[in-house]
């Protein structure tokens, strides 16, 4: 039976954790958010519609006896939104709490979490604390499941986390952003339009193998996959941000640093356009330029293509080749996001240093990548240069065509002889005659 519930009819049902749930695992992070969402359905009521309504989920529920209930899913919103509710009505009592909690991650989180709560509101107006409490029974509600069979609330539970495709972390991103917009919505409808008439997959592939890469390599530190959990690095700065940082960034718009902070809203999806182009311009000037023909060759295998799509179509038949030209195409992408040259010289540096990597290992996968990428002192690397960060220091662009990178190893051959004419091509690039 489904029911829609404002979060005070939630709150004052019978509600019980069974045994069998999870600790509680939510973080400050988490209530963080809680409290940014409610804050902005309040300012959308006061704003817009005072019969506005915002959803926080969906909670299923097993009735084990006549109106007592068993919490199947939604425990760690459930529990946030208790603690919540206590502070703002100090006489609040609720079923979840008349037993002590026994385990001691959920004991831990409570506390700080409680203690978050209670510090985020000595920074507001003694007002916001009425429109939280008004917001519980006015403005916030939830979808409610029960079941009479736990058997039922579990295929419940199950349909719920794996009915269809979970969004991806940039559709999020999307969500998040035209949200921010929402005073302008002429411009919400210009930003979806354009989104929508872009290849999804490229704009994951942005994400995925580029940006997020070299902002996490830029910083020194080993990239992970880009997920849900880290959308936060793209949320960027609020426009009416007091923060001195996001005035120099507002000011510095509409000019995009992979490694800087941008405007939220429309901003993000001029960023992503942005970027999506500079990947296009680098992938093409090593298509195209005379200069970087021999680069070209080597990425292809020998054969002379005529376009970057044609180019990126080439595989050498091993992941770990295809992670190297991801690797050259990340640096050079941060390089030319900095600087806007293709100086010759540079180039050809960041390309050396890239295919070395290939060059040195018998088997290559992405964690010797992201070893290499921040610079990590490995016997089996001839080159231990922390690229990004070089990139992202450097003042200027002749810096990175200064460095020092090493082709020639001292066996004088590759650590495995598939790539051997890769190698080769790289001696030739870099001035040693006769290396054939």
């Amino acid at each position: 039976m489904d029911k829609i519930k404002n979060i005070n009819e939630l709150l004052h049902m019978k509600l019980n954790i069974p045994n069998y749930q999870r600790p509680y695992k939510w973080d400050t992070q988490n209530i963080d958010e809680l409290l940014s969402d409610i804050t902005n359905a309040i300012c959308d009521a006061e704003r817009y519609d005072t019969e506005f309504k915002y959803r926080i989920g969906t909670i299923i529920l097993h009735e084990t006896e006549k109106d007592i209930f068993d919490i199947v899913d939604g425990q760690q919103r459930i529990i946030s939104l208790v603690l919540l509710k206590q502070y703002i009505e100090p006489d609040f009592t609720c079923t979840i709490l008349d037993k002590p909690f026994s385990n001691k991650i959920t004991q831990y989180n409570i506390h700080r979490n409680y203690g978050f709560i209670r510090d985020w509101f000595s920074l507001k107006d003694d007002d916001i604390r009425r429109k939280f409490a008004n917001a519980f029974k006015d403005i916030l509600e939830v979808v409610v499941i029960s079941v009479n069979k736990v058997s039922e609330a579990f295929q419940l539970f199950d349909s719920q986390n794996t009915r269809g495709k979970a969004l991806d972390p940039h559709d999020l991103l999307k969500a998040y952003h035209l949200r921010e917009m929402k005073k302008d919505p002429y411009e919400m409808e210009h930003a979806v339009t354009k989104w929508e008439a872009k290849d999804t997959g490229k704009i994951r592939e942005l994400f995925d193998v580029y940006l997020f890469p070299i902002w996490n390599w830029s910083r020194g530190s080993k990239s992970r996959p880009f997920t849900a959990k880290e959308i936060d690095t793209y949320k960027g700065i609020a426009e009416d941000s007091a923060y001195s940082y996001a005035r120099r960034t507002s000011r510095a718009m509409p000019y995009f640093q992979i490694t800087e902070p941008f405007t939220a809203g429309k901003e993000f999806f001029e960023m992503v356009e942005h970027y999506l182009y500079l990947l296009g311009d680098i992938k093409s000037e090593i298509c195209n330029n005379p200069c970087f023909k021999e680069i070209k060759l080597a990425i292809c295998g020998g054969k002379d293509v005529k376009s970057p799509e044609e180019m990126d179509k080439i595989k050498a038949g091993f992941a770990g080749f295809g992670y190297t030209k991801n690797l050259f195409y990340c640096a050079l992408l941060a390089y030319y996001d900095k600087f806007h040259n293709f100086d010759e010289m540079a180039v050809k540096k960041i390309f050396s240093w890239a295919f070395m990597l290939r060059v040195d290992m018998e088997n290559l996968g992405f964690d010797s990548i992201n070893k290499y990428a921040i610079g990590e002192d490995n016997f089996r690397y001839t080159n231990t240069v922390a690229m990004f960060s070089k990139i992202s220091f450097a003042r200027m662009h002749n810096e990175i065509a200064g460095i020092q990178i090493q082709v020639k190893r001292e066996s004088d051959k590759p650590a495995n002889d598939k790539w051997k004419d890769l190698y080769n091509s790289m001696k030739e690039i870099n001035g040693y005659g006769g290396a054939r």
